[in-house]
């Protein structure tokens, strides 16, 4: 008995046939989900196709403290401009107070609260977050807030209050001029 690999292969093999052209197993290309399945899919994942809120909750945010004074202002805001907002100079048109909100009822109201402060021409508005003292997690609001108003297309930049206006539990907002705001600008200005 011969133990040449080569043998032992071909002697396995000796009654094996190839596959004719019309054996052989086509595989087909995945098919695209069904629209049924698409929507099961954003159901399980919580996504609203009718929702057309921009604003995210994310799982991880950099911790901010209660007392924290926090700023940030969009590429293309004048520094001085900016300075104006941060020392409250700037009159408060308006006032959004989200105290004892979830997070979902939070994102969903300041979402309103600022499609609703630019349709009206407004361009200065106060959001009220509070520092989170009573809650098991202190300035949880807080950083999502500060984090939507980064994100959200209609703020261009936000700072903490003065004292007199709620402190570090409140933020002025500068919101984005209207269309119709920045077409009267041109004809004053042109």
């Amino acid at each position: 008995m011969d133990y040449d690999d080569n043998n032992i292969f071909r002697s396995a093999m000796g009654d094996v046939k190839p596959l004719t052209p019309d054996d052989r197993v086509r595989l087909q290309a995945k098919a695209e989900p069904t629209i049924a399945q698409l929507e099961r899919r954003r159901t399980a994942q919580g996504i609203n196709p009718l929702d057309k809120n921009p604003l995210t909750i994310p799982e991880e945010l950099e911790d901010v403290g209660p007392h924290d004074i926090i700023g940030w202002k969009d590429n293309g805001i004048q520094e001085g401009v900016y300075r104006k907002l941060r020392l409250g100079r700037y009159p408060i048109q308006a006032r959004l107070d989200l105290h004892r909100k979830t997070l979902k009822e939070a994102r969903q109201e300041l979402d309103d609260f600022l499609r609703q402060a630019h349709e009206a021409s407004l361009r200065t508005v106060q959001v009220t977050h509070g520092k989170g003292y009573h809650s098991p997690t202190p300035a949880r609001l807080k950083k999502y807030v500060l984090h939507w108003l980064e994100e959200h297309p209609l703020s261009m930049a936000y700072h903490s209050c003065q004292p007199q206006h709620g402190g570090a539990g409140s933020a002025y907002v500068l919101v984005k001029k209207s269309p119709q705001d920045k077409q009267k600008n041109k004809e004053i200005y042109n």
